[in-house]
């Protein structure tokens, strides 16, 4: 109750599920449309666009972290949530990857009859294969959360209003406040935790049936 008083904990956590929703969304969009060009599309060029797109994976982040900030603060986006999530709108390399690993295992003939009845390329997409490709869109789904959920660098660098910050950056800035106050800071911790925990229970039949699965049942 203590560590509630002294922490906008609600704030945060509305601050923290926004994000995290809004990049999931983001990234799920994205990744797929590109991903399913990369496995189901002929097109010239299309193994070598590829290759350089996991090339972007070698990098490190903080190689373009000086200069991502120069770009977002040329377009006034710093002090927003902007910087955070539009990004994830443009797709991640390593779900393209894993997605366009489960699409290619889904049976071509399948595309091919959907065709033959006249269904479009998005058509086939939508109706087809994102249907079979629920635990790898699921695995996405919970890889970015997990990960935009305990983002502490991101948020740090581009939030300057307290009422922006995330649960990660807010107890950060808990523990500087108050740094003898270790029970409640311990408390929060913990509760910060917990639905990680809970939600990876929860799915992770789903997770590793995302990684394991070969499009293919039955």
């Amino acid at each position: 109750v203590r560590a509630f008083e002294m922490m906008n904990f609600f704030q945060n956590l509305r601050n923290t599920l926004f994000i995290c929703y809004m990049t999931v969304l983001g990234t799920v969009i994205s990744s797929s449309l590109v991903a399913y060009s990369f496995a189901r599309i002929p097109w010239k060029g299309r193994e070598a666009v590829f290759v350089v797109v996991l090339a972007t994976m070698m990098m490190p982040y903080q190689v373009t972290l000086i200069p991502l900030f120069s770009v977002y603060s040329a377009l006034g986006w710093v002090g927003t949530f902007k910087p955070l999530i539009v990004p994830y709108f443009f797709g991640v390399p390593f779900y393209i990857f894993l997605l366009r690993q489960f699409f290619k295992g889904i049976p071509e003939d399948l595309s091919a009859a959907a065709r033959i009845d006249g269904c479009s390329e998005f058509g086939i997409y939508a109706r087809i294969i994102l249907p079979l490709a629920k635990p790898a869109i699921a695995t996405t789904a919970l890889f970015q959360f997990l990960f935009q959920w305990g983002d502490f660098l991101n948020p740090l660098i581009y939030l300057q209003d307290n009422r922006q910050y995330t649960l990660a950056v807010a107890l950060q800035q808990f523990q500087s406040q108050h740094e003898s106050a270790w029970g409640p800071l311990m408390a929060m911790s913990t509760v910060i935790t917990l639905p990680i925990i809970v939600l990876f229970f929860l799915t992770q039949r789903t997770f590793i049936q995302g990684i394991t699965m070969s499009g293919l049942k039955g």
